[in-house]
C-alpha cells in the first residue's frame, strides 16, 4: 500500500472507512470480503470501481471511502514499542535536513514508524540502515513496511544488533550524512556517530525526560566534535471551528519528547570561543539518577511485543497476497 496511488479502488488496495462519529476503518479489499458494522454488513466490492472520495452505505450508516495517508497507517498500525508521533517525524526529517540521496542510520527501530518516514523520505537513491536489538520489536518493524509499502523496500536494512557495536561492525567511517538516536541511553552512542558522520553531518537525539536530555546534551558538547547542540520540542494542539464557535480543543497531543541536534565538525576543527557557561558539577551518583531504570522508563513486554509481531505479520501478509485472478 502506497498513498501516492490514486484511481478507482480495486481489490488488493487498502481503504479506510470514515463513518459516524469520525471513526476510521482500514482493511484490504478482498474479494469475497465483507466489513462488519454493528448496524449492518458493508461487501468490499461495494468500493471497488469507486473513486476516492466517494461515499457507500451498508444500509444504515454512510462512510466516506479514501487511501489513507502515511499518517494515517502509522496511528493504526500493530506496535511493539511506544512509536515516534507523526508530529514529531515530520520535525525529525527537517530538523535533521533528510532529503532524497540522503544515507540516514537510525536507533532503535521500534515498531517502525520513523522508519516509513525516512524511507519515503529518502526515495530510491537514498539508504536507510536501522538498528534494533529485540528481535520482536524488529519483526513487528519489518511487516509494518511490508505492509504500507507491499514489499521491503531494497534501500532500507534492518539489523537486528546493539547500535554502539555496530557503529565500528557494520557502519564505514564517515560514511553517513544522518544519525538518528532513539534510545534510553543515546550518550552511549556519541562516539560512533562521531566516527561516522561526514563533515557536516546531523546527530539527531529524540528523548523522553530532562534527565535524558541534560546527560546527551552534555555528551555532545564534551565529545568536542559537534556544534553546539539544540533542543526543542512539538506540541501540536487542534481547534474547534464551526461557524463564530471557533476555540481550542479539549484535549490536545502535548509533550511526546525532546528533539536534539548538533552537526559534525571537520575533523581537528575547534569551534570559536563563547562565553562560558556555568556548568554545574554532578558526581557518580548524579548520572545513576539518570539510568532507565532510575528515571522509571520501562520496556515494552516481550509478551505484548510477540502479540503486536504478529498481528503486524497477519497484515503484512494480506497487504502482500497477489490478486486472485480476475482481481480488477
Amino acid at each position: 500500500m502506497r498513498e501516492d496511488l490514486h484511481g478507482e479502488f480495486k481489490y488488493g488496495d487498502r481503504v479506510q472507512l470514515t463513518g459516524p462519529k469520525n471513526r476510521m476503518h482500514s482493511f484490504i479489499l478482498e474479494r469475497g470480503g465483507v466489513f462488519h458494522t454493528h448496524k449492518g454488513l458493508l461487501p468490499h466490492s461495494a468500493v471497488v470501481g469507486l473513486p476516492e472520495g466517494s461515499v457507500v452505505s451498508n444500509g444504515t450508516d454512510d462512510y466516506l471511502a479514501l487511501r489513507p495517508l502515511l499518517r494515517d497507517f502509522v496511528m493504526s498500525m500493530p506496535r511493539g514499542a511506544t512509536i515516534i508521533y507523526p508530529k514529531d517525524s515530520a520535525q525529525i526529517l527537517m530538523s535533521a535536513g533528510i532529503a532524497p540521496g540522503s544515507r540516514v542510520l537510525e536507533a532503535g527501530a521500534g515498531s517502525g514508524a520513523l522508519s516509513l518516514s525516512i524511507i519515503q523520505a529518502i526515495g530510491s537513491t537514498g539508504e536507510l540502515i536501522s538498528f534494533e536489538r529485540r528481535e520482536e520489536f524488529a519483526r513487528v518493524a519489518r511487516a509494518n513496511v511490508l505492509t504500507y509499502f507491499g514489499h521491503l523496500p531494497e534501500n532500507w536494512r534492518l539489523i537486528e544488533a546493539d547500535v554502539v557495536e555496530g557503529f565500528d561492525s557494520e557502519i564505514a567511517p564517515a560514511s553517513l550524512d544522518k544519525v538518528i538516536l532513539d534510545l534510553l541511553a543515546p550518550w552511549d552512542c556519541v562516539s560512533g556517530a562521531s566516527k561516522t558522520l561526514k563533515p557536516g553531518g546531523v546527530l539527531l537525539c529524540y528523548v523522553a525526560t530532562v534527565t535524558q536530555l541534560s546527560r546527551v546534551v552534555e555528551a555532545i558538547r564534551d565529545s568536542e566534535n559537534f556544534t553546539e547542540p539544540e533542543s526543542s520540542e512539538s506540541l501540536v494542539r487542534t481547534w474547534h471551528v464551526e461557524g463564530l464557535a471557533v476555540r481550542p480543543d479539549h484535549r490536545m497531543v502535548a509533550h511526546t519528547a525532546f528533539i536534539t541536534t548538533a552537526r559534525r565538525l571537520a575533523p581537528g576543527t575547534k569551534l570559536p570561543v563563547q562565553r562560558k557557561r556555568n556548568k554545574p558539577e554532578y558526581s557518580d551518583e548524579d548520572i545513576e539518577m539518570w539510568s532507565p531504570g532510575s528515571l522509571g522508563i520501562g520496556e515494552s513486554t516481550a509478551k505484548r511485543a510477540r502479540k503486536a509481531a504478529r498481528r503486524a505479520e497477519v497484515a503484512s501478509q494480506r497487504a502482500t497476497k497477489p490478486p486472485s485472478a480476475g482481481d480488477a
